[in-house]
């Protein structure tokens, strides 16, 4: 199946929560959404449900057009982040109530909830009430409702982000191998690059209702278009550090001086935008050719088993991603390291010039994840 959207806006009084979005999403793969909050994923969303209808523009499922057709009259379902199940209806009878709108025979919903239920685990809760079940087990229910419809588009906005940390580990890797085999057309929402990547298939980049970039979920990663994109699709954001290339020097922040990378000689001389990613800075020397930004540290955040730095450097901020507890004071001095083959390279206008070549443990895990 094959769902296209054709110039879309929808603008509700003086907002315009899509801006003119071309788009065509299929079951060859998963299709991600990806952008902050307010960036558009549940606009987009209910447009394709036909929730809400565009402003302009048209919406086709199969090459027919179904921009006016209400979504009790689409072959769609979906799932909330929030666990919406009917609350005096047992598990059986949530998963059933879609087969049973749909009147199909009992002896043909009783096989479709029981294989549901057991492609999710939740089989030994069929006879429990959503109130008798926990977070996780709610969503699972809420998920196999929407699989047992057997809908040919299937939008999921945000459905794990209120579970916790191995819950969400879990279904996630379910999810994959579901929609893996399905010749659903699947729609998964997130504010979260990490879940993108490891969910995989094909990523569309949202910024303030604008569709920035889509393709495959990898490729958009280490290419993002423009430098928008890039921190979009960075947590935290891709820092950013002006500079420029000089005679195949490298100036940043303008005064730390080094060779430049290979991959930035398409980019020729001049005055540029470098980006990097905070996992590929450092406060220790990882190899000879690192260039060294002397800083000052501004903030060390804690998490879980990793530190953020916030360090200043000449009217620069950035944020270097630690390992580790990294216990440092505000005001502490620090060197932090870059490898110059790690940089992307914009204009002045956030346009990608030059991106870092991807190394061989970075396409083996692209390829684990597809």
């Amino acid at each position: 199946m094959t769902v296209r959207l054709e110039n879309v806006t929808r603008r509700v009084g003086a907002e315009t929560l899509i801006d003119d979005v071309s788009l065509e999403l299929t079951s060859e793969a998963l299709n991600v959404l990806i952008g902050p909050t307010l960036a558009g994923k549940t606009s987009l969303i209910r447009l394709l449900a036909g929730l809400d209808r565009p402003t302009s523009g048209r919406v086709y499922a199969d090459g027919v057009e179904v921009t006016g057709v209400s979504v009790r009259r689409r072959d769609v379902a979906v799932v909330y982040q929030q666990f919406i199940n009917y609350p005096n209806f047992t598990v059986y009878e949530n998963i059933a109530s879609p087969l049973r709108m749909a009147r199909l025979p009992a002896r043909e919903i009783d096989a479709k909830v029981r294989s549901t239920a057991e492609m999710m685990r939740i089989s030994d809760l069929l006879d429990r009430l959503p109130a008798e079940l926990s977070g996780g087990q709610q969503q699972r229910t809420a998920i196999a409702r929407a699989l047992a419809k057997e809908a040919r588009l299937l939008l999921m906005d945000e459905p794990l982000v209120n579970l916790d940390y191995k819950l969400r580990e879990g279904l996630r890797g379910e999810i994959q191998d579901l929609f893996r085999r399905s010749d659903t057309v699947v729609v998964y929402a997130t504010t979260e690059p990490l879940e993108a990547l490891m969910l995989g298939g094909r990523v569309a980049v949202l910024h303030q209702g604008r569709l920035l970039q889509f393709g495959p979920t990898a490729e958009v990663f280490h290419r993002p278009a423009s430098l928008v994109s890039a921190q979009n699709f960075s947590d935290p954001p891709m820092n950013v550090i002006a500079g420029r290339i000089v005679a195949g020097s490298c100036v940043l922040a303008s005064d730390i001086r080094f060779p430049a990378a290979p991959h930035m000689a398409k980019a020729g001389d001049g005055e540029f935008q470098f980006g990097v990613r905070a996992n590929h800075l450092s406060i220790d020397r990882l190899s000879t050719d690192d260039a060294v930004m002397p800083a000052v540290v501004q903030l060390a955040e804690v998490s879980g088993s990793e530190t953020f730095l916030h360090v200043a450097h000449n009217g620069t901020t950035c944020v270097v991603q630690e390992g580790g507890v990294r216990p440092l004071r505000i005001g502490e001095k620090v060197d932090v390291f870059v490898d110059p083959g790690r940089l992307f390279v914009f204009d002045a206008a956030g346009t990608l010039v030059a991106a870092p070549p991807r190394d061989a443990s970075e396409q083996k895990q692209e390829r684990r994840h597809g």
